[in-house]
């Protein structure tokens, strides 16, 4: 059964590895119902800060909240780490250094509004988990984020965009 072997092996190695900081226990349930075992996430209670930074060794992205310490300290110390990606379970991003985070080429993601707009409080748990996990299957596969992206500079289909526009206006 090699071609199975193979197929599971290439399946392990697509995963992200992603750490969520700052998890109350109201998220898991989403977090994992939304997951569906498709990436290896850590969930920790620990909010992102300098001293917890570590626990993201190893891991592609990591999740964050608003109460997170999302500052160029701390992106600093998650580039060095390797991280490429943050995915912020909210729709404000404003605790994130995007200036940092764009010199070390770090993503960023947030919950578009529209995404929770009509939702019932009892199921923003599960609205947020969602559209949190869709950006990371979305980066794992490569696709521009859309709405939810922070960091537009950096997507290719907007750069395609933005050639296509700037060849227009040199007609």
């Amino acid at each position: 059964m090699p071609v199975s072997y193979d197929l599971i092996l290439i399946d392990k190695i697509n995963r992200m590895r992603v750490v969520a900081y700052s998890i109350k226990s109201t998220e898991k349930e989403p977090l994992a119902t939304a997951n569906r075992k498709k990436h290896e996430i850590t969930l920790i209670s620990n909010s992102l800060c300098a001293e917890t930074v570590f626990y993201a060794e190893g891991k592609d992205a990591v999740v964050v909240f608003t109460d997170d310490d999302v500052s160029a300290n701390v992106i600093h110390k998650l580039a060095d780490l390797g991280i490429k990606y943050i995915a912020t379970r909210s729709i404000d991003s404003s605790h994130i250094d995007h200036k940092e985070a764009s010199s070390h080429n770090i993503k960023i993601a947030s919950v578009p509004p529209w995404a929770l707009s009509g939702i019932p409080e009892n199921e923003l748990p599960m609205a947020l988990a969602s559209q949190t996990i869709n950006n990371l299957d979305k980066w794992e596969g490569r696709k521009c984020l859309g709405e939810a992206c922070i960091c537009s500079r950096s997507c290719d289909q907007h750069h395609k965009e933005v050639n296509i526009k700037s060849d227009r206006d040199d007609k």
